[in-house]
């Protein structure tokens, strides 16, 4: 991805929060120089990478297959002491995919906050780590449903369906919609052990740095920090 093309998205992203009435940290809109001058303060944002997250998973088409995020808290998995959880808020557009993949060890709930209707599509995954043909049982705001492998969920705003660990799920905005405001509650995230993909991805964009960055990502920090 460009950088540019990831500042004028993160410029956009601020616009569809506050639409949504919802706030960030302050430290969201620091510029390079606040970061510098901040760097004995910010251990837990770097070493828990929170903060903006942007990525086209590899694909080169970030409309097609793509998703913003920000991480507004995390533990670190490496810390017995430390926070347990996780919290984020994520951009989805209509049809944009974030591929099938599932997590080892992470429990998370996908909320829809606001905007349109988000569409969940899951599998059970089998021992050899492929997608199962079984039904697939899940918590819908802690209500059970029982739905086919492959079968979809819809989850309007204020809904929330709760991912097991090992249970393959990808997702996107419905057409015709809108954006759709997710914000995903769960335990420690970890996107350097705890992800499989169903099928490779790059997790973290190859940026091309035709511009400088205005707010950086949090796999901005050991470059520029």
């Amino acid at each position: 991805m460009k950088r540019s093309q990831i500042n004028a998205l993160l410029k956009e992203s601020f616009a569809f929060f506050e639409n949504n009435l919802f706030a960030l940290p302050a430290w969201a809109k620091w510029d390079i120089k606040t970061w510098k001058e901040n760097k004995v303060h910010i251990q837990e944002i770097v070493q828990n990478h929170l903060g903006w997250d942007i990525t086209d998973f590899g694909s080169s088409d970030f409309f097609r297959k793509g998703l913003i995020l920000f991480t507004l808290r995390n533990g670190n998995i490496k810390e017995i002491s430390g926070k347990s959880y996780a919290e984020k808020i994520m951009i989805v557009r209509e049809e944009q995919i974030t591929p099938a993949h599932f997590h080892w060890y992470k429990m998370e709930d996908i909320i829809n906050r606001g905007g349109g209707v988000l569409v969940v599509q899951v599998w059970n995954s089998t021992m050899d780590n492929k997608l199962a043909d079984t039904p697939v049982t899940v918590s819908i705001d802690g209500i059970s449903h029982l739905v086919p492998a492959g079968g979809t969920i819809e989850l309007q705003v204020g809904e929330s369906v709760c991912l097991p660990p090992q249970l393959y799920h990808q997702f996107w905005g419905k057409k015709g919609h809108g954006e759709v405001l997710v914000g995903e509650v769960s335990k420690v995230n970890d996107d350097f052990t705890d992800n499989y993909f169903y099928e490779p991805v790059g997790r973290f964009p190859t940026i091309d740095e035709d511009e400088l960055p205005i707010y950086l990502l949090c796999n901005d920090y050991e470059r520029f920090v």
